[in-house]
């Protein structure tokens, strides 16, 4: 019986360290378009995954009216989460097919334990008019 628990511990311990530990992280911010709220803007915060492996979606959402939105959401990874904001929008941006989006990416100190971000990463208010470094266009988000 002792032999048979000692078992399960062991196998539950190697299948926690596969499956990775629960972290989690927040990002908060508001949008405008020439000086306007930006409302309805998908914002997006994802886990980066470099490599063949798919970013993980921690959460997503849309800005209120007055252009602000607040994310937070946790993953479950060996190494540490790459926590980072994709914004997906349309100011200035006439009638091109697709959305233009860019990336913020979180700093690590704002990564904390378990599945609620105790910290929130503030991105204060971001004018879209302009261009982002990396920027792109983007059809299916």
């Amino acid at each position: 019986m002792i032999a048979k628990v000692l078992v399960l511990l062991c196998l539950a311990s190697t299948t926690a360290a596969l499956v990775g530990r629960t972290q989690a992280s927040g990002v908060r911010g508001k949008l405008i378009c020439d000086g306007k709220p930006a409302a309805g803007v998908v914002v997006k915060l994802y886990d980066d995954d470099r490599g063949l492996d798919a970013d993980d979606l921690m959460a997503s959402g849309k800005t209120n009216a007055n252009g602000e939105f607040e994310l937070s959401g946790h993953e479950d990874e060996t190494t540490p989460i790459d926590p980072k904001l994709n914004i997906y929008h349309d100011c200035n941006d006439g009638i091109k097919p697709c959305q233009r989006k860019f990336t913020i990416k979180i700093p690590d100190s704002y990564i904390t334990p378990g599945k609620v971000a105790k910290k929130i990463y503030d991105a204060g208010t971001i004018q879209l008019a302009g261009k982002f470094p990396g920027e792109g266009r983007d059809c299916l988000h």
